[in-house]
């Protein structure tokens, strides 16, 4: 009996799949906690280094930017130990970074001195692109030997440099917090180049003397090449011909201003002898110019004696051609 193969049957079985979490939702629900202190790290750490650290170097290199030109010095009632000075100043800057600046006091040094000659009270300002910042004070002199190095560097220089250095606090747009910042500038201010350029005309010579009891008078013009106005008072200056003392020349009441419109009346004794002498020599007696040289010895306004500007007069010879 033959066998008959039967087909092998086979069941299958359908299985219905799962589906699966989108990729990113269960990874953000398996790792939340990492996220969480992921944001627990940048909300405790990160936000106060910028705030401490990145903001108060942005606000200082923003500072340190900005630019400041004095426009005007004046400096008037001038005392012994004070004065009243007045300084008109425009501080420019990029004007991205919105913030206030606090009052301050801003120290004044000749370039390469460590002492302050002047002390400036600056008023709160802003961080606007151009702004002007003119203020008027009372200045007590803190350092005579500093006051008077700087008008004697004001006196001889073609230009020199003064700095000014301030401790401040600076308040960011937004951020409730003060800043400590400094203020701290450079600048280059024209000097006076000992008055170089000095005219007398007018001149007149009473070989008996005048009523006065000096022998010479006339006018000066006297070139002031700074932005510095200042109240020097009564000045009076010993005189020389050809390295000799003369005589004493006299200058009253002395407001010199920016500018070549500084005109005053001058007087002198003057030896009489040394002018005949010198006027028979050539070649003063064919241009009948005489090169005086001035000193200055004294410095009196109201009054009170004025050593700051004495010792810078008398620092630096002054030739002042005269036309006899």
């Amino acid at each position: 009996m033959s066998d008959t193969s039967k087909p092998a049957q086979v069941s299958t079985e359908a299985v219905s799949e799962k589906p699966r979490k989108r990729g990113i939702a269960g990874h953000c629900a398996r790792f939340w906690w990492a996220y969480l202190i992921g944001v627990i790290v940048v909300v405790v750490i990160v936000v106060p280094v910028v705030l401490l650290v990145a903001v108060p170097k942005i606000a200082q290199s923003k500072l340190d930017e900005a630019e400041l030109t004095i426009d005007r010095i004046v400096m008037t009632n001038s005392q012994p130990d004070k004065f009243t000075m007045t300084i008109d100043s425009v501080i420019r800057s990029d004007g991205k970074v919105h913030a206030k600046i606090e009052p301050f006091t801003g120290h004044m040094f000749v370039e390469g001195d460590d002492r302050p000659f002047a002390a400036v009270n600056f008023p709160e300002t802003t961080s606007d692109a151009f702004q002007i910042v003119n203020v008027t004070q009372e200045t007590n002199i803190e350092n005579m030997a500093a006051f008077t190095d700087f008008n004697k560097q004001l006196l001889k220089s073609t230009d020199f440099k003064v700095r000014v250095e301030g401790d401040t606090g600076i308040h960011v747009k937004g951020i409730d917090r003060r800043y400590p910042v400094t203020f701290r500038k450079t600048l280059t201010l024209a000097g006076l180049q000992t008055f170089e350029g000095t005219e007398v005309f007018d001149s007149e010579i009473a070989i008996m003397g005048f009523p006065d009891g000096n022998n010479f008078r006339g006018k000066t013009r006297i070139p002031n090449r700074s932005v510095v106005t200042f109240e020097v008072g009564n000045a009076t200056f010993d005189t020389f011909l050809l390295g000799k003392k003369v005589g004493q020349t006299f200058l009253d009441n002395l407001i010199l201003k920016p500018g070549n419109d500084n005109v005053f009346p001058m007087r002198s004794k003057i030896d009489n002898g040394a002018i005949l002498d010198i006027m028979q020599k050539k070649p003063y007696c064919e241009t009948g110019i005489v090169p005086f040289v001035l000193v200055g010895t004294k410095v009196v306004n109201d009054g009170k004696p004025l050593s700051y500007f004495a010792e810078a007069l008398a620092a630096g010879e002054q030739t002042v051609p005269i036309d006899l």
